[in-house]
């Protein structure tokens, strides 16, 4: 077995679309699943990595965080290395509800930990562990909507909270919130909400136009400064960067086109780019924002290891492009073809098959902990797989920093 670690998060949201958790997920290597045989290890991993290996704050910043527990695990009190405020216990559907097991979950509500049962199914024998549980989660996919129903007429009068996972579409999450359930978890929030053509909010396609302008090989300093001097946010945004401690200049920095010359036209790229998608992704949960710069940093960074050492910029305009039809509500072949961006970027989000393409194909597939597909991936772009984990957590680094700046 690698003496690597793996991991993907996968987040949890409020009924007010804000991120409440995250679930965290692990294997032993990209291509070694766990199965009922080595569940155990599985369990004991996420939980002795997340503190020991990563980091938990540097993989949840700071939210709780969601971790599966065998009964072994269970049983041994293993999760209580990790504190009680930063972790909910998430009891496997397999785990069955003994004696034993009931006592566990008794001491660790005692102690104040947090009780969630997953995947749940109702039958008579668990309602020991529901008196105990705090969320419950239905699965969406292997439940019927008349399931879904009858449970939350079951649990209506019950103290514990719902929450709804592998929910994958906009009406799945509008059935999940009105029957009530507080927790939401799925890949929902990275499409769009609907299939129909919508009209693009007259600021969102300025800054669509915007970021193609940034896209041109060319890039024009004059046309960025008239852009930049029309938007109040955009100029506001950008003295506040160029005057930060970071850049440490003598002087404060007062002019457009001054800030333009210093930053230089490479730095001037990305940081417009965050500038304008932050602004476009304000009325979205923050979490889909989250999402495309994590996808954005690991694409720029794993450039030198796929041999694309000088397109790190158009790597990271891939991996922000990626989420623009969840942020604009509409199909990504239409939003391209109007905004006319470089054929390169347009074929990795389209067509697929090129190096680009299989790069976002890798961090997208690591962020849904699709580990069969990262595996394809990594011996399909032929890199080190044991660079891939430290390339993810740095990349959820850089844009948990660039979130609390912004």
């Amino acid at each position: 077995m690698s003496g690597e670690i793996y991991v993907a998060r996968q987040p949890i949201f409020d009924r007010s679309g804000q991120v409440y958790a995250y679930e965290l997920l692990y294997r032993s290597s990209l291509d070694n699943y766990f199965n009922h045989h080595n569940g155990d290890e599985a369990s004991s991993a996420v939980i002795n990595d997340s503190m020991f290996g990563f980091g938990l704050d540097s993989l949840t910043g700071g939210k709780t965080a969601f971790i599966n527990l065998t009964r072994t695990v269970l049983l041994n009190e293993w999760i209580t290395v990790i504190p009680r405020e930063q972790v909910a216990v998430e009891v496997l559907e397999t785990v069955e509800p003994d004696e034993a097991v009931i006592a566990a979950c008794q001491k660790l509500k005692k102690d104040g930990y947090r009780v969630v049962l997953d995947d749940f199914v109702y039958e008579a024998r668990f309602e020991p562990l529901l008196a105990l549980a705090d969320i419950v989660k239905i699965d969406f996919i292997v439940s019927s909507k008349e399931e879904r129903t009858a449970l939350c007429q079951r649990f209506a009068d019950k103290p514990f909270l719902m929450l709804a996972e592998k929910v994958e579409s906009h009406a799945e999450y509008q059935e999940a919130l009105a029957l009530g359930f507080s927790y939401f978890q799925g890949y929902f929030f990275c499409k769009p909400e609907v299939v129909s053509r919508k009209d693009i909010p007259g600021f969102k396609l300025n800054y669509l136009r915007f970021l193609q302008e940034l896209n041109q090989p060319d890039l024009d300093f004059s046309s960025m400064e008239r852009i930049i001097k029309h938007d109040i946010a955009l100029s506001y945004k950008l003295l506040r960067y160029i005057n930060s401690v970071s850049f440490g200049w003598r002087k404060k920095v007062e002019s457009i086109r001054q800030a333009l010359v210093m930053l230089g036209e490479r730095p001037l790229r990305k940081w417009a780019a965050l500038a304008a998608f932050s602004s476009i992704a304000e009325d979205k949960p923050p979490e889909l924002l989250t999402t495309s710069l994590v996808r954005a940093s690991f694409c720029e960074l794993i450039a030198a290891d796929v041999s694309m050492k000088g397109k790190e910029l158009d790597l990271f305009f891939i991996g922000m492009l990626s989420v623009v039809d969840a942020l604009v509500d509409r199909p990504i072949e239409e939003i391209l073809d109007e905004i006319n961006i470089s054929d390169e970027v347009k074929e990795a989000l389209i067509d697929g098959g090129t190096p680009a393409a299989n790069i976002l194909k890798l961090i997208i597939a690591y962020q849904q902990a699709e580990w069969q597909q990262v595996s394809e991936m990594v011996e399909l772009l032929g890199i080190d797989e044991a660079r891939v984990p430290g390339l993810y957590c740095e990349a959820i680094a850089w844009a948990d920093e660039v979130g609390r700046s912004d």
